[in-house]
């Protein structure tokens, strides 16, 4: 199965580019033409029911045939429609039937993801011959990956526990940006809030409003009037806004080592290994199926983002080409509507087909060699603060000292009080 993307150490930077060179050398001599040799796909689940309801939302759980957040038929009719895109656009590359050599499908481990890439696979490869079970039914099981969500690392973001992307999202809060932002809203996000019962509604959660919002009116169900075009416009806006919040608006690159760069090095790590002509190559293809932001943390690693929710059904695409002359390039390219061809994606500084060497190079700035040790607060500053802290308790632990010695010096010091003595040598009482 596929996992976690592995870390590489320092040295194996430095080996890099001796071993790509190896490796890309080893294919020269086989090259005929120019040939499609490595696709990797990464798709959001289609159409769904809402996450959840605000309070004052007419439309609770029961409203909906499964519950919050599933797939509903429209979405699996768009996955279909995917899956027939992608047989026309792979076919000849993939077998007419499944074969389970040249394909592998990881999901997170949600319902409507799960769903979409089982939609998706039934019209990519409908039985055919020994694989139909069944003359009644045009579908055939194949199977999905998945690992349980609360130890994913690879697909859904932005990925927890990395106080230092904490750290990074409270030095966004205080940017010029976010605050104007947030100016500018005030009295919008108070009528928001008034208007569906939530106490508190910030530039950060204000999105699943308009979620909610734009899934009932998808689904033909009456919005609120105070839900007016405009509202629901302005709502759009603030919640795309919430995605540069989230993966890029201050410091982007430093961001995408921690998120979306997870994603592209494994991915990253699957291209390098399909240029060796040397060994058998197990997959063809290999297809993610996850979330929007999924695609807009990938996207902003990337910095190929275009600042829009990805629709249902969205897929990012990654070919890998071997050249007339032996070299391999890499076409990114997006599908946002169905019913249309992708259109071709541009690494920035690098042309459409981007040669493959060039790809690594541009993109390894998103790369990170040791992600929990990039988690983690500078140590640095961790030091300081204990040094500070110190220095602060000394200070206090001498000052006290000096002020002990300077009671019991003057205690010293004092002329002992007055006594009266008898003329016979008593103390009187």
């Amino acid at each position: 199965m596929e996992g976690r993307s592995k870390r590489r150490s320092c040295c194996a930077i430095v080996r890099f580019p001796l071993l790509l060179s190896l490796t890309l050398g080893l294919a020269l001599p086989l090259a005929q033409g120019r040939s499609l040799r490595f696709v990797t796909l990464l798709y959001r689940h289609g159409d769904r029911s809402p996450v959840k309801a605000y309070p004052r939302d007419p439309y609770q759980e029961s409203a909906w045939p499964q519950g919050f957040g599933q797939l509903s038929q429209e979405g699996m009719q768009q996955h279909w429609d995917l899956g027939q895109a992608l047989r026309r656009r792979y076919d000849g590359f993939l077998n007419a039937s499944y074969n389970r050599q040249e394909i592998f499908i990881r999901s997170t481990d949600f319902d409507r993801t799960l769903m979409s890439a089982e939609a998706n696979l039934a019209a990519l490869y409908p039985p055919k011959g020994q694989q139909v079970f069944n003359p009644n039914v045009s579908w055939q099981p194949i199977p999905v990956h998945t690992v349980p969500d609360s130890v994913e690392q690879l697909l859904k973001f932005p990925l927890s526990h990395c106080p230092r992307y904490e750290q990074l999202q409270n030095e966004t809060r205080q940017t010029a940006e976010y605050i104007n932002k947030t100016t500018q809203n005030m009295q919008f996000l108070k009528m928001v809030a008034n208007m569906t019962g939530i106490q508190e509604i910030s530039l950060e959660s204000v999105w699943s409003i308009y979620d909610t919002l734009f899934c009932e009116n998808t689904h033909k169900l009456p919005l609120p009037k105070w839900a007016t075009p405009a509202v629901m416009t302005r709502l759009k806006e603030l919640k795309d806004f919430g995605y540069e919040f989230i993966f890029g608006l201050h410091k982007r690159v430093d961001k995408a080592r921690l998120q979306g760069g997870v994603l592209l090095s494994q991915i990253r790590t699957r291209l390098i290994r399909a240029t060796n002509t040397s060994v058998p190559q197990r997959f063809k293809m290999l297809m993610y199926s996850a979330h929007d932001t999924t695609l807009v943390a990938l996207q902003m690693a990337l910095d190929v983002y275009n600042g829009k929710q990805p629709p249902y059904a969205s897929c990012q695409i990654f070919e890998l080409y071997q050249e007339d002359d032996g070299n391999f390039s890499v076409e990114m390219s997006f599908r946002n509507e169905s019913g249309k061809e992708p259109y071709p994606l541009q690494l920035p500084h690098c042309e459409q087909r981007c040669p493959l060497l060039k790809f690594l190079q541009l993109t390894e700035p998103v790369i990170s060699q040791d992600w929990e040790k990039e988690c983690q607060i500078s140590s640095i500053m961790k030091d300081t603060e204990i040094i500070i802290v110190l220095a602060v308790c000394g200070s206090i632990l001498f000052l006290l000292t000096v002020l002990l010695l300077l009671v019991l010096f003057r205690t010293k010091s004092k002329p002992p009080g007055y006594r009266h003595v008898s003329d016979e040598g008593e103390e009187q009482p």
